[in-house]
């Protein structure tokens, strides 16, 4: 009798472990196809370094076909080449984003390939004093991080019409808080982003179409490393002095890298997401929140 009850037992045992790993490979499941990009298509902009790199990487990872935009030309190439060898469909756009014709004629050339996602990641960061700022340099800070963004977003909208899609935008810490010295018209530019987020947000949403924006900080690209060199070759003081508070600031106690923002926006671009809308996130290594 004891031996029989010792069976049942263990009988029970058997079936609730095949309960639990049933479970867990559903959730899995389930969690991988959230997380799944494929059978869409995704433009990303400023996709040949950093951030973009990064984003374009995962999203390949991820099962999207890619859309590549970029004012470096070798760069592209050398990206291209390389998700190609891993058999990931892409294609490259070697277009200068601030002028808005260019914009105009690559959508037309899409033609039937209409993209799911859109990823505006092209941007530029010049410091400059705000004394010295002249039209012609504000003007261009403002047509590749804010102007081309809106076109971009237009176009987009547009060509999915009532399909809906999702679209992520690259805004700034410092459209939220401004720290850095010499950049108010970075700040501006980026600060128009997280507007035109949220506002396309509010109007598009009833017709499908999320719209998100990420705030990153204190990430190691080619861009921020070559910038501390020279501050420090050229013995900038001011700009040392700016990096050294900046960094104390980080509760994580450390720069981020580019594919700690890529897995965000990834994140923001799939079904992970649904219920995300018009969000401004921070990947800053916590600089916000000090």
């Amino acid at each position: 009798m004891l031996n029989n009850e010792i069976l049942k037992e263990k009988d029970i045992k058997i079936a609730q472990n095949r309960q639990v790993s049933t479970y867990k490979n559903d959730i899995q499941a389930t969690l991988a196809d959230s997380a799944s990009l494929y059978g869409k298509k995704t433009i990303i902009t400023g996709a040949a370094s950093g951030i973009g790199k990064s984003i374009s990487i995962r999203f390949a990872e991820a099962g999207s076909e890619l859309i590549l935009i970029d004012k470096d030309k070798k760069g592209l190439e050398d990206l291209s080449d390389k998700l190609s060898k891993s058999g990931r469909i892409n294609s490259i756009y070697n277009i200068d984003l601030s002028d808005k014709e260019n914009i105009d004629k690559f959508w037309n050339s899409l033609e039937q390939r209409c993209p799911d996602i859109l990823i505006n990641n092209a941007g530029i960061y010049p410091f400059m004093d705000y004394l010295k700022v002249d039209r012609a340099f504000y003007e261009k800070t403002l047509e590749i991080n804010l102007n081309s963004v809106f076109w971009m977003c237009q176009n987009f909208i547009r060509l999915r019409g009532n399909s809906g899609g999702v679209i992520v935008n690259t805004s700034s810490i410092e459209a939220v808080t401004p720290f850095k010295e010499d950049l108010a018209h970075y700040s501006v530019s980026k600060s128009g982003v997280i507007a035109l987020t949220k506002s396309l947000a509010r109007d598009y949403g009833r017709k499908g179409f999320r719209v998100n924006a990420v705030l990153p900080g204190a990430i190691k690209t080619p861009g921020t490393e070559n910038l501390i060199k020279k501050a420090i070759r050229g013995l900038q003081f001011k700009l040392i002095k700016t990096a050294l508070d900046f960094n104390s600031r980080l509760t994580l106690g450390r720069w981020g890298n580019p594919d700690e923002v890529a897995k965000v926006v990834l994140f923001l671009s799939c079904d992970l997401s649904s219920y995300v809308q018009g969000a401004v996130i921070p990947v800053d290594g916590g600089f916000l929140s000090s």
